[in-house]
């Protein structure tokens, strides 16, 4: 497993990226491919699972990148078969570091009617009174992944075929899960009813996919069909095609608004919508909310950069690499030791001297999660010899941890929780600071309006504190959902 990067605990994590093929010789190849375009959404370890009538089911899973395991032609001819799904995984707060290779996705039960597969993106907020629950009962869990309770559910129902076993198990299910899973002949995609977290389907030939994204249906030349509806399960056979069933009870929807601003890809489609021309109007509402004076606009690469674009087309200050990114810098480099760690992010980012010297600099970055990371680069850009510096964030403060996919900290370790932005400003020691409002980040993705505090129309609980959908689990163990107002 490669060690964890010394400079990247300062972001959100994205946990899981789903992807599925069926009908299409050789599968897990194009399965492989479709987890390299979903690597920034898990980084830890990736799995794949797949079917062919003569072999039966065949699996192989490994830490690290796709690109270390998965290339390698000695691995893919043990995976073959025209149906396949799999999965990469960047692990939670709470068993980070603690990996191990059972709790790597696919998983997969053998049932009377034969067996199946199953892959997660999301998070299972009743998932220890499930566990506990199931295990009260017989079930012997084989990993510490909250998704294994899907497969346990799976096993315990009286129904007569997997998929509705699976509508079965996933009723008893709370919190967020789009999942990709396989049978012997089928490809099933499914969507909680909220639809937190995405999930596309798309046609390859005569074949059909599931992914996490749009990326991944280009990398091999998928043709994008729709997106599967928040309560959707598809269920897709190379003989009746892809069969539709609506087997929740109907919810508004709340997908994930931070998909937007950062966890999906800028060359994705979400809802309709370029994730790259989204951001980019994120930075266009946050030169309106928050002008300043200054002499360039400079992306923290390189999820700033199309925010920093907006910010600078709508004030017209000048657009500016100030900042440059080591793309090599990657997660599988030397074990840091102290003398590394003490270098801070200069590893990964390096300043322009020669286009920040004695410039006002306005530093567009997508969020502050802890603050580190911000200081370490307002240090280095005043070390180049900035003027002044100022913060412009494409996102509202992030005051509470999610629980529905994402990898959080603590709400305690969140610095929007415990300082206002006034407070921040002074910690981080720059000129200025500003967030986009909420009502701004919602026109950005657009809701014209803003945001509907009645009924909002996207999950935003790490800006606002309110959960869709109670964290049953971590209310048992002491966390305090915001006061009502």
């Amino acid at each position: 497993m490669p060690p964890s990067h010394p400079f990247d605990d300062d972001k959100l994590k994205e946990e899981c990226g789903v992807f599925g093929v069926i009908g299409v010789a050789d599968a897990a190849n194009f399965v492989a491919l479709g987890m390299h375009a979903l690597q920034h959404r898990g980084q830890e370890a990736g799995g794949i699972v797949a079917h062919d009538p003569a072999f039966g089911f065949s699996s192989a899973r490994r830490f690290g990148y796709v690109r270390d395991n998965f290339t390698k032609a000695s691995l893919m001819e043990t995976l073959p078969g025209a149906l396949s799904i799999g999965h990469v995984r960047y692990s939670t707060a709470g068993s980070k570091g603690n990996t191990q290779i059972r709790d790597v996705q696919p998983f997969f039960g053998e049932f009377s009617m034969g067996g199946a597969a199953i892959a997660h993106n999301g998070n299972i907020t009743n998932a220890d009174a499930l566990r506990k629950e199931l295990i009260g009962r017989g079930s012997i869990f084989q990993s510490s992944s909250d998704s294994e309770c899907i497969i346990h559910l799976m096993a315990r129902s009286l129904q007569t075929n997997i998929p509705e076993r699976m509508k079965d198990a996933l009723r008893r299910v709370e919190g967020a899960f789009s999942v990709v899973a396989m049978t012997r002949t089928k490809l099933i995609g499914v969507r909680d009813p909220m639809g937190v977290r995405p999930l596309v389907l798309g046609r390859l030939g005569q074949g059909w996919v599931l992914s996490s994204e749009t990326c991944g249906l280009d990398i091999i030349g998928a043709e994008f069909v729709r997106e599967v509806a928040p309560g959707e399960m598809v269920v897709i056979s190379e003989k009746e095609g892809v069969q539709s069933f609506h087997p929740f009870e109907r919810a508004q929807p709340r997908f994930c608004i931070f998909e937007h601003v950062y966890f999906s890809r800028p060359d994705s489609i979400l809802g309709g919508r370029s994730v790259y021309e989204t951001r980019r109007q994120i930075g266009v509402e946050l030169a309106k909310e928050s002008p300043v004076e200054a002499d360039l606009v400079c992306p923290v690469p390189d999820s700033g950069t199309p925010a920093a674009i907006g910010f600078s087309q709508q004030s017209g200050i000048p657009f500016a690499m100030g900042i440059v990114r080591n793309q090599y810098m990657g997660r599988t480099f030397i074990e840091p030791t102290e003398q590394i760690r003490n270098m801070g992010v200069r590893l990964k980012l390096n300043v322009n001297r020669a286009l920040i010297k004695d410039k006002r600099v306005i530093l567009v970055d997508d969020s502050v999660v802890r603050g580190t990371t911000s200081r370490k680069i307002k240090e280095m850009i005043l070390d180049a010899g900035a003027a002044e510096v100022h913060f412009r964030i494409a996102s509202p403060p992030t005051a509470w941890p999610c629980f529905y996919g994402v990898d959080t900290p603590q709400r305690d370790k969140l610095l929007a929780a415990t300082m206002s932005e006034e407070e921040m400003r002074d910690h981080l020691a720059v000129d200025s600071l500003k967030f986009i409002s909420l009502d701004g980040l919602y026109r950005a993705v657009g809701e014209t309006k803003g945001r509907n505090a009645a009924c909002p129309q996207y999950c935003d609980a790490c800006f606002s504190g309110e959960y869709p959908v109670a964290p049953r689990d971590m209310i048992a163990k002491g966390f305090e959902l915001k006061a009502a107002e």
